[in-house]
């Protein structure tokens, strides 16, 4: 089975551009274009990594990643911040809401899935693997 990612993120472009990297390298991708539906859909689906975008409509990515962290069957699912706030103090403000990791953009599509892939952790019972042998 592909490891499942979801990301949440309301521009078509990026959105495009991670879901065509993350299924080229071997992954099933779930979208979600806000941050109310990216915090159901993380609590149904509970992927082992979430891509999340920081200024999403109905609720940003800091209240996204402050509400999943809250939710013990998403406690060993990293979050990484993926987004263009790169002013001094926006990557410490993403850590603090609970992300793991932070991507600025716009993403280098050859490092992206590297950058990514060392934020994903087998879950309890579950064997190491990752897509395409790494």
């Amino acid at each position: 089975m592909n490891p499942l990612v979801l990301v949440i993120e309301d521009n078509e472009q990026n959105l495009y551009l991670m879901r065509f990297l993350l299924e080229k390298h071997g992954f099933t991708v779930a979208e979600a274009r806000d941050g109310t539906t990216g915090v159901e859909m993380a609590r149904e689906i509970k992927p082992c990594l979430i891509l999340l975008d920081i200024q999403l409509p109905r609720m940003d990515g800091y209240a996204v990643a402050h509400e999943l962290r809250k939710n013990d069957e998403l406690a060993g699912t990293a979050i990484v911040a993926v987004t263009s706030y790169a002013m001094v103090g926006d990557r410490e403000r993403a850590l603090e809401a609970g992300a793991d990791g932070y991507i600025e953009k716009p993403i280098d599509p050859e490092r992206f899935v590297d950058q990514i892939k060392k934020y994903i952790h087998p879950r309890e019972g579950e064997k190491p693997s990752l897509p395409n042998g790494s």
